[in-house]
């Protein structure tokens, strides 16, 4: 311990409402160990994260207590009352890790101060109050058993809800390849059975190149199809199936859905009927329908596969299963692979707006931890919008600060509940819906681990939770038990 040999008359600790109650014995042993300490205007009394080793008590003067917040310090209060206390308060809690600072202490006037090391307190507290110092035991430890527990359990029900969501994602996808796949065989094998009934000989060669031509034209038609409303839809169709029976076609009505589909119009029918014999029309027309049908089949097995590698990639960015744990990101990989695990989620009237500014760099973080705050800030988002409204999803840049701001149509955050929505088991959620470790969890990621802020505004209709997360990035290894 730092300072003087100056003690601490009995007759003054008597006055103080921390000792007052103690008798002789106690007070003598308070006043055996503790020193006086004056320091200056401006002097750190100590300092947050530094190693807890002593416990103050004002004696004269004013000091502010100070917190880390996004690398700024900011003054959480100040006083001149005298008798009030700083510094190692839990030393009694019987923990293997060393203990720290958990907020600094400076002094505003000069100041007078009253200190004792951290092991007399903890040797007092558990000699003279053992009752007492067993029920903070269990207390502390059992709240942090319960949270560490049931914050586990949280993230499997988040990770059971997401992976059963992503399993429907890619059920859709995956049924439409299967579906189209075996549309596809019973087309190509239709094309093979059209294809000799026209190469049969009754072609010359001149015709049959022709015909391929127009097929290859099919081809192209098709992949470049524009889409039409659903009265162009209809108008296109009927022009189709109309001139299908004026050239003696069957099953006109059947070809033109799947024509007009493939971009093919009236003109371009012209072009066949040109390009072969009346009696060969019919097998012609059929043999291209098939072409073009068996691209758009292919064109659909391309999207759902796509889609099913989107989801994957999604779910791979996600987990961050496959990375380092600490790595430079944009932020952006990040957002979008949140929300396409809540794509499941999202109600029909409920809309996603993403704002971002792509012109953000990407920086430092511990990706799959930030993963898990967007999960908790988009899940309540969700929960608060219930069937209709509005999520919006919005990045921006503050100074040396990434910001992103999750905003939600809810009905809002009442004012009485807003200061303690970050605490630990506080909900406000029913009883079973929540467990009140969310936002605890995200806070510690965000301002523990990531030097970084979140803060929340709210009002009927509008809640933004608001990340700022520093651009240089929390050092690796620097706060590995920052949550712990």
């Amino acid at each position: 311990m730092t300072g003087s040999d100056e003690r601490l008359a009995i007759e003054e600790l008597r006055t103080l409402f921390l000792f007052e109650s103690l008798d002789e014995e106690k007070l003598g042993y308070i006043h055996e160990h503790g020193r006086v300490q004056r320091l200056p205007a401006g002097a750190d009394v100590f300092v947050e994260g530094a190693e807890a080793n002593c416990f103050y008590v004002l004696l004269d003067g004013t000091v502010s207590l100070i917190r880390l917040v996004q690398g700024d310090q900011v003054e959480i209060t100040r006083t001149d009352q005298r008798g009030v206390y700083g510094g190692a308060t839990q030393p009694y809690l019987n923990e293997q890790r060393v203990q720290t600072y958990l907020n600094g202490m400076r002094a505003i006037t000069d100041v007078t101060l009253f200190v004792l090391p951290a092991e007399v307190i903890s040797t007092a507290m558990r000699r003279w109050f053992p009752m007492a110092m067993h029920l903070l035991d269990g207390l502390f430890i059992g709240m942090r058993t319960t949270q560490t527990v049931v914050g586990e359990r949280e993230r499997l029900l988040a990770l059971g809800s997401l992976s059963a969501g992503l399993t429907h994602e890619l059920n859709n996808p995956a049924a439409a390849a299967v579906r189209a796949t075996s549309v596809l065989r019973d087309r190509v094998a239709g094309m093979r059975h059209k294809l000799a009934m026209i190469a049969d000989g009754r072609l010359d060669g001149e015709r049959l190149q022709r015909l391929v031509e127009l097929q290859e034209a099919a081809v192209k038609q098709a992949a470049t199809a524009p889409t039409l409303s659903p009265l162009e839809t209809s108008d296109a169709e009927d022009a189709l199936a109309d001139w299908l029976d004026e050239h003696d076609v069957t099953g006109g009505w059947d070809l033109a859905p799947t024509l007009t589909a493939g971009g093919i119009d009236v003109p371009w029918l012209e072009q066949v009927g040109t390009a072969v014999r009346p009696d060969d029309l019919e097998p012609a027309i059929r043999w291209l329908t098939y072409t073009v049908e068996t691209e758009l089949l292919l064109g659909e097995i391309d999207d759902a596969l796509s889609r099913i590698t989107g989801l994957v990639g999604a779910a791979k960015q996600y987990s961050q299963l496959d990375r380092a744990p600490h790595r430079t990101v944009d932020v952006h990989d990040l957002l979008d692979a949140t929300l396409a695990m809540f794509s499941a989620k999202v109600k029909p009237g409920l809309q996603v707006v993403k704002e971002y500014d792509r012109s953000l760099p990407a920086i430092p973080v511990y990706a799959a931890e930030l993963n898990q705050v967007w999960t908790n800030l988009v899940d309540n988002a969700l929960y608060a919008i219930g069937e209709e409204g509005v999520l919006t999803v919005r990045t921006g840049r503050d100074a040396d600060s990434i910001v992103v701001e999750i905003v939600d149509t809810g009905p809002g955050i009442p004012a009485a509940v807003r200061s303690r929505i970050f605490e630990p088991f506080f909900t406000t959620k029913p009883i079973g819906d929540g467990t009140g470790l969310g936002l605890d969890i995200s806070y510690r990621i965000v301002v523990n681990k990531h030097h970084g802020d979140i803060r929340v505004e709210s009002e009927p209709g509008r809640t933004t939770f608001r990340v700022c997360l520093p651009i240089s990035g929390p050092e690796p290894g620097a706060v590995e038990a920052a949550l712990s």
